[in-house]
């Protein structure tokens, strides 16, 4: 069943998608979105063997932020996406910062968790800058390419937008953030290959998530009467009140 198409960036049930009314669907999503994204970056902690492949455990959750930002894409259009990746940018600081802090507050004379607390979670500030500079341009591209596909398409192959986006999304992610944290400490070969199995992996865990991308995006439409198209969209990532 097709929702209906939206084609004039409106919003569920016709209203415009800017301001309020978010519906409890659009707010779960959002929440998922942030869970997803500060967990992943609690987890990147640790790195974890995979086949053969040393990745860090993130790569686990990470990539369900990327399906989660197709939905909200695929169905609410390109503002309301933006506004959760900024959204999901400013929780993930607010945490960072928590963290740091606890990190420097004294510990207790009897606590003998000051060091492992530091080695889990206390980032370099070098990790972190490119972690969130990576987010936002992956997050943005992936966004930007499944929305203009869309109104290409006409709206048909989600299963081509989404890993099509994912693969220019992801891609860029990995090579932004391998390059900002790891430039000049690991070989430049080293790197680059690093840079291919982190993006081919998230890559296929999105193609292979594709069956229940296409069950939530389907359901999600007929629930909420909504199917936008971002034909009149302005895309800079900078306007999050439009």
């Amino acid at each position: 069943m097709q929702a209906r198409d939206t084609s004039e960036n409106r919003g569920p049930l016709g209203s415009p998608p800017t301001g309020g009314g978010y519906s409890a669907v659009f707010v779960t999503l959002t929440a998922l979105f942030v869970t997803c994204l500060i967990t992943a970056n609690i987890m990147a902690a640790k790195l974890v063997i995979v086949r053969g492949l040393i990745l860090p455990a993130a790569v686990l959750i990470f990539p369900i932020s990327y399906i989660v930002g197709d939905v909200l894409t695929e169905v609410y259009g390109y503002s309301r996406a933006r506004r959760v990746i900024w959204l999901g940018f400013f929780c993930n600081a607010v945490a960072v910062l928590a963290i740091h802090v606890g990190r420097i507050l004294p510990p207790a004379p009897f606590w003998q968790g000051q060091a492992a607390y530091e080695s889990v979670l206390g980032a370099a500030p070098r990790i972190l800058a490119a972690s969130f500079i990576a987010y936002l341009a992956g997050e943005f591209t992936n966004a930007y390419v499944l929305a203009r596909l869309k109104v290409a398409t006409r709206g048909r192959w989600l299963w081509m937008r989404t890993i099509g986006s994912t693969l220019v999304g992801q891609g860029l992610d990995s090579l932004v953030f391998m390059t900002a944290a790891f430039a000049g400490v690991i070989p430049g070969s080293a790197l680059a290959g690093a840079v291919v199995v982190q993006w081919l992996f998230k890559s296929c865990y999105e193609a292979a998530a594709t069956p229940l991308t296409y069950v939530v995006v389907n359901t999600i439409k007929r629930k909420e009467g909504v199917d936008t198209y971002d034909r009149r969209t302005r895309f800079n990532p900078l306007l999050v009140s439009k």
